[in-house]
């Protein structure tokens, strides 16, 4: 690709007659990032999508691809490409035609349309399946056409609507990974829009986790799973535990918090003495069956191959836990500690 552009909102706002489906919106992604747009359905990550693309007009701000206000100006001249939910490939056409439609359709020749197209698909390992029909294709297959379309028009910018809802579970594992190499290789800037948690955190630079229009938090993956800023962040990211806790004494950047009767030493996060909450993963602690820990009793367990998944009540009140050292779940009732780990536990700041 020929250029990255950087893009940016300033104060963007979106309505929908009385409804207001983004308040104010500032953010800026830099020339070759990756950033994703995540959050629940009704957030406002698809409307803030379809504005950068053209589709939709923001109410009020400004919009730049490449340092260039594209406020008002119509999705063709924008110099954007976008990889839709639903592929939109054209059955009745080749590989190869529908990778250089859009190339022959703003005027290049045919002979050079078709080269492109042809280096477009080498990019994305579809080298030699030119002459094929879409319905030849795997869904990934299909996918990686829909992504060569709109790479060889080298637009400043990709965007990337739920680009990876039609495949199944390992198939989308196998693609993500597929258009983050990509990316990462040819270095373009990319907006990318889920509403998967685990594969925002896997092809991310950037995660903007939004709610109800806004930005609730935005950061690189380990950021967001390792400090969520509040318990929506906590939940959304990794669906973590959100248990009482209280900070015993803070020296520096540390604090020692009491979780259940442990005492763990965690990052402050600006919090001072007193009751606090805390973010825990579901691999935060360990089930034993004896020794010192949090005490709880075992209220469902389920083996799950390489794992098991227990619910404890206890003095954190009812938690998920996975542990993934044992291969014999304990019964329903039984009693155990929870060995817990720092890693895995995080104050959440907004309940200061």
């Amino acid at each position: 690709m020929k250029t990255r552009g950087a893009v940016e909102f300033r104060n963007v706002s979106k309505r929908f007659g009385q409804f207001t489906a983004i308040p104010d919106l500032s953010l800026s992604i830099e020339p070759g990032e990756l950033v994703t747009l995540l959050g629940p359905s009704g957030c406002g990550k698809t409307t803030t999508l379809r504005m950068l693309a053209g589709l939709e007009s923001p109410t009020a701000g400004e919009i730049l691809i490449g340092g260039q206000d594209v406020t008002r100006l119509p999705a063709d001249r924008r110099d954007v490409s976008m990889v839709f939910q639903s592929y939109a490939l054209f059955p009745h056409m080749t590989v190869a035609q529908n990778v250089a439609y859009g190339l022959e359709s703003g005027g290049m020749k045919a002979a050079e349309a078709r080269e492109r197209a042809t280096d477009a698909l080498t990019l994305v390992g579809l080298e030699g399946l030119g002459a094929r029909l879409p319905a030849e294709l795997s869904g990934g297959q299909q996918q990686r056409v829909a992504v060569a379309r709109a790479l060889v028009l080298e637009p400043q910018v990709l965007l990337l609507d739920e680009p990876l809802s039609n495949l199944d579970a390992r198939l989308r594992r196998r693609v993500r990974t597929e258009i983050r190499e990509l990316q990462q290789r040819l270095g373009f800037t990319a907006v990318y829009v889920t509403h998967d948690q685990e594969e925002a955190l896997a092809v991310s630079d950037r995660i903007v986790v939004m709610k109800e229009g806004v930005v609730a938090q935005m950061g690189s993956p380990r950021e967001l799973y390792e400090a969520p800023a509040s318990e929506f962040i906590a939940d959304f990211i990794g669906e973590a535990n959100v248990v009482e806790g209280r900070v015993l004494s803070v020296s520096g950047e540390e604090a020692q918090v009491d979780v259940g009767g442990a005492v763990i030493v965690l990052p402050a996060r600006g919090l001072g003495e007193g009751p606090a909450r805390l973010a825990m993963r579901s691999n935060a602690a360990r089930v034993r069956s004896g020794g010192e820990g949090v005490p709880g009793t075992v209220a469902s367990s389920a083996y799950l191959g390489d794992h098991v998944e227990y619910e404890i009540d206890g003095a954190l009140g009812r938690i998920f836990v996975v542990d993934d050292e044992s291969d014999t779940p304990l019964p329903v009732g039984a009693p155990v500690v929870l060995d817990l780990r720092p890693r895995g536990l995080a104050l959440i700041p907004e309940s200061a």
